[in-house]
């Protein structure tokens, strides 16, 4: 499927990532040029040449300011963003999850690092009248398993809509997707007031068509990919 988007510019932070391949793979099928981002470099040099491709890398560190504005000028114009670099949700400690220190930590590296990222690319698209900006939260957001979780999942959807909002009708939009388990073979079975697994392309997919022509009218919103949470509204 063409979308609308081909020699667009995509730079993909957290690109060494599992959503961040799929996300590349999927991109770079509709003939869009990628930057794979992330902190670690040999991770990044072993993700460009599993996505194939004309892919370029860039280190970045989303705790740090200068290190992303940094990144988003060496990267160029960029039209497309997808943010995906974040601790998975396994790597936060249960027994601290609703420590104020150990919120605020989850908070700074998930959405703050989000936030300085679309920071940093936003003022251009606009100026262009064209940007996509899709973020990676999950469906965390809406559980109260943990305070940690929960709360960075629920910043970065809100951030975004309060974003999505201040660049209305300027050609630029900015949404949020929120996977379940992202597992190479999904389970079809699921449990009251848990959420589907999916795999990284079924995600990859969602990203891709909010990145394209077509979604231009799809703006601050937040997508489950799974099921979202059996029996919960």
């Amino acid at each position: 499927m063409k979308l609308g988007i081909a020699g667009r510019t995509a730079l993909i932070i957290g690109g060494s990532g599992l959503l961040g391949r799929a996300v590349a793979t999927a991109l770079i099928a509709e003939d869009v040029r990628v930057i794979l981002a992330a902190r670690d470099r040999s991770r990044l040099a072993e993700a460009a040449e599993s996505v194939g491709g004309d892919v370029a890398c860039l280190i970045v560190d989303t705790l740090d300011e200068a290190s992303v504005k940094a990144a988003v000028e060496r990267a160029g114009t960029v039209d497309i963003v997808v943010n995906a670099a974040a601790p998975p949700a396994q790597t936060l400690d249960p027994a601290r999850q609703g420590e104020p220190q150990e919120v605020l930590a989850a908070v700074d590296a998930k959405a703050m690092g989000y936030l300085r990222v679309m920071n940093a690319v936003l003022p251009g698209m606009r100026d262009r009248g064209f940007g996509r900006v899709v973020n990676i939260s999950g469906q965390g957001a809406h559980l109260t398993l943990s305070v940690a979780g929960a709360v960075r999942n629920q910043a970065v959807i809100t951030a975004a809509k309060v974003l999505a909002d201040a660049y209305a009708g300027s050609g630029v939009t900015v949404n949020v997707v929120n996977p379940g388990v992202v597992t190479a073979a999904p389970s079809s079975a699921i449990a009251p007031a848990t959420g589907g697994e999916s795999t990284p392309e079924q995600v990859a997919a969602l990203v891709t068509f909010l990145c394209s022509g077509p979604a231009a009218a799809i703006s601050g919103e937040s997508i489950a990919v799974g099921h979202r949470l059996l029996g919960v509204q």
